[in-house]
């Protein structure tokens, strides 16, 4: 059996630059920060480095390989945009006006203000319609109860009673930034719209054209026998791995999460992006639309901060401390430039098992970089995301 750290097989050209890398992730594989990683790099044309390093399954002892399977969550989120995107294009869908035009469930919302005696939630009717707009730059008022006090405080409640709202908004639409669920309701208006669910949706129109052939929300049993164990973090800061999950055949599908990817498959839709929503043969949007999801859609609201409600699930979220931050139609943008890393005007985002994602369209590099490991925003995998970066900048400047 190989030793935990050394590299798998890999296609990428062999340079000095790529070895450096190499040795930056093998270093914390073999330090026992992670368990396993893969991560690539691309410019618009050419994939520029690919490295898959460590343990898909600790317990297992079996190696990471580029086409490892790994559950993505969140990340999920900018295929669902994408597809939004493509049906306002068509004019199926509208960006500025009421979503419950397309989604009747989403009238009448009510907005969280406040508690009264006995913790009894107060509501009232929000005062303007929710637009796909906001459910796309996370200003519609859901919020997640990992990341919000005071949806969990509402849900002790109305768990309890059948007559308050299963999903109250937390604020009035278009006031405030909260990551929430919001993707979930615009994975729903893109079924409707289109008549597809979104499974086949997405095949269709994303994965399909770009041969993004393991990238589902259901595994058949080769891709099963691929995918990453989801590794746990223990008080000690010990990984644990975890027994396989369950797999079943879902009946409905989330436009906020539960999606299967590899890093290839991944990187294969950035690179799209990267190149004005094209790649190849196959055209995903427009490149007005590209950069209009590539622009900040919240004023001066601050974006990507989250404070955990539990910490065996998340550790508190800020990945740029004192860096602006701001939200389009699918990303997370950096309005400052990070050091020895990513620039000014960079998009990126995240799904909960600690996958990461970057798009920097000045410097023409995308990337992604995934592990499989509770909490989010673990502190070491945050230290081999970063130091990923910091190895693509200077082993590519010139991309």
């Amino acid at each position: 059996m190989p030793a935990a750290n050394e590299s798998a097989a890999a296609s990428r050209p062999e340079s000095a630059q790529g070895r450096d890398i190499d040795r930056a992730l093998q270093a914390r594989v073999g330090a026992g920060q992670i368990p396993g990683v893969v991560a690539m790099a691309a410019n618009k044309r050419s994939v520029l480095y690919e490295g898959a390093f460590g343990l898909r399954n600790m317990a297992r002892e079996e190696r990471m390989s580029t086409d490892t399977i790994f559950r993505i969550a969140s990340m999920v989120k900018l295929l669902t945009s994408v597809a939004a995107l493509q049906l306002v294009e068509q004019g199926r869908l509208r960006l500025d006006e009421p979503a419950a035009d397309i989604d009747p469930s989403l009238a009448s919302a009510e907005v969280l203000v406040g508690f009264g005696a006995n913790d009894t939630p107060q509501l009232r009717l929000a005062q303007k319609p929710i637009t796909l707009r906001q459910l796309l730059s996370h200003t519609s008022g859901f919020s997640y109860l990992l990341w919000d006090p005071n949806l969990v405080r509402y849900l002790k409640v109305a768990r309890h009673n059948p007559h308050l709202p299963r999903k109250p908004l937390m604020f009035e639409p278009g006031t405030r930034w909260a990551y929430g669920s919001s993707l979930d309701n615009v994975g729903k208006m893109v079924e409707i719209a289109s008549g597809q669910d979104l499974d086949r949706y997405f095949r269709d129109h994303i994965t399909g054209p770009l041969g993004m052939n393991d990238t589902a929300f259901s595994l058949n049993e080769q891709q099963r026998a691929r995918e990453a164990s989801l590794h746990v973090r223990d008080g000690h800061g010990k990984l644990l791995p975890q027994p396989s999950e369950r797999h079943t055949s879902p009946a409905t599908f989330s436009g906020g999460g539960g999606i299967y990817s590899t890093a290839p498959d991944y990187l294969t839709l950035l690179q799209a992006l990267l190149n004005g929503g094209s790649l190849r043969t196959t055209r995903l949007l427009r490149p007005e639309t590209v950069a209009l999801m590539s622009a900040s859609q919240i004023g001066n609201l601050q974006a990507g901060i989250l404070k955990t409600t539990n910490p065996a699930l998340s550790n508190d979220v800020n990945f740029f401390p004192g860096k602006r931050l701001r939200w389009g139609l699918a990303h997370m943008i950096n309005l400052d430039p990070v050091t020895n890393g990513r620039r000014a005007g960079s998009l990126s985002w995240a799904g909960l098992f600690n996958t990461y994602y970057w798009i920097d369209p000045s410097m023409r590099i995308a990337a992604v970089i995934m592990m499989q490991i509770l909490p989010f925003a673990d502190d070491r995998a945050l230290a081999a995301y970063r130091q990923f970066e910091r190895g693509v900048y200077h082993a590519f400047k010139q991309a």
